[in-house]
This record gives C-alpha cells, structure tokens and sequence, in this order.
C-alpha cells in the first residue's frame, strides 16, 4: 500500500515535470512563429528621367514622387510630349499620346511661374465622356506642393476633344482645363478633386507643358 501511495504521490510530479517541458517546447514554437519585426521604411525611389525637365526641378520631381501610385514607383519617366520640343497644340498631344497606355503626368508652368498638373493613369485621348480612376489627382505647387486626391463624389477624372482637355469637374467648373492651341487654361473649384484654383489666377496663359509617360 506504501508503495502505492509512493507511486500515486509522484503522479503529479511526473505530470508536473511533463507539463513543463511541454510548455517550455509550446513557448520556444511560439518564439520561432513570431513575425519578424517589420523594417523601417526605406527612402522612395527617385524616378529616372529619359531627359532633363525644362519645368520641374530635382526637389518637385522628388515631392511629387511620394504621391504616386504603389504601382509605378521606380517606374522610369519618358517625356512623350513638351510644348519647348513639339509646339503649342493639343492635337499633337494626342498624337504622342497614341501608344502608350500611360499612365502619365501632366506639368505645366504659366506665364506667372506657377506650376501645376495633374496625374492621370491612362493617356490622354479624344473621348466622348470623361475616363480614368480614382488614382487621379490634381497638384499645385504655391510654393509648397498641394495635392488634391479623389474624393468620390463623382467620376469626372479625364474628358478630350479636339477643342480641350478637362479635368474633374462639378457645377459647370473643372479642375482644369486646356484649350487646342495648349496655350490658355483655367482652374477652379471642382468636386471630383475639392481642389483649390491651381494657378493664381483662375484663367492663365501657358508658358511649358510636358507629359511624362511613367513606364
């Protein structure tokens, strides 16, 4: 009967002793599934211009980089189109836009110096109706750079003739807008960016405009 107690007595040592070691086992898994931590982010990756801009500079190039999609980030950039190059017209713009499915961002600099654009991620193109996503946007440089996303009450993004090209608009007033000849803009207030009027003034004439296809 001693020897039974004996034995029932270290039951639970032996349970005990067994428990432990399978924790001990249970927590050094636990240690190896933990998720590495998750490294600090890296510095963006500057796009690689084909070719010196005649209206941004290295530090508008950088800013305007960060707000770019996930998708083209160290994408080169390709200027398809620059008034300075190919002359003040709109239907040329189409013409070098032909090709390419984009996406592209818009520069421009007015007679004042202001700089403003947009991004939009297909080409530009003669349409019937407005095109494009949500990945749109409008920017401003005031000397700060501004930038004026979506915001999802309405799909006005990108709309070509022949006679203009338009960008977001709400109320009658778009966000941007060019005529043929490359050479007089406007911008105002529009619901599909709330943007501010990109340039000082709501009318402006152009000074340089490019397109960079961002491939």
């Amino acid at each position: 009967m001693k020897g039974l107690r004996w034995r029932y007595s270290r039951l639970p040592s032996q349970v005990e002793d067994t428990l432990s070691e399978e924790e001990g086992e249970e927590e050094a898994e636990g240690e190896e599934a933990a998720p590495a931590p998750v490294p600090a982010p890296e510095d963006p990756v500057e796009p690689q211009l084909a070719e010196a801009s005649h209206v941004l500079g290295a530090s508008e190039i950088r800013q305007l980089s960060l707000h770019l999609p996930p998708r083209v980030t160290g994408h080169s950039w390709s200027l398809a189109f620059c008034t300075a190059r190919d002359g003040f017209s709109l239907r040329h713009l189409y013409r070098r836009m032909e090709g390419h499915s984009g996406p592209v961002l818009l520069v421009l600099k007015d007679q004042d110096g202001q700089m403003f654009g947009a991004f939009s991620p297909s080409a530009f193109r003669l349409s019937k109706g407005f095109y494009g996503t949500g990945e749109t946007f409008l920017f401003s440089f005031s000397p700060q750079l501004k930038v004026f996303k979506w915001t999802g009450s309405n799909s006005f993004f990108v709309k070509g003739n022949l006679d203009s090209l338009m960008m977001g608009s709400g109320s009658g007033q778009f966000g941007l807008w060019l005529d043929g000849d490359l050479y007089h803009g406007g911008s105002h207030p529009c619901a599909t960016f709330n943007n501010e009027v990109l340039a000082r003034q709501e009318q402006f004439c152009i000074k340089e405009l490019e397109a960079w296809v961002l491939s």
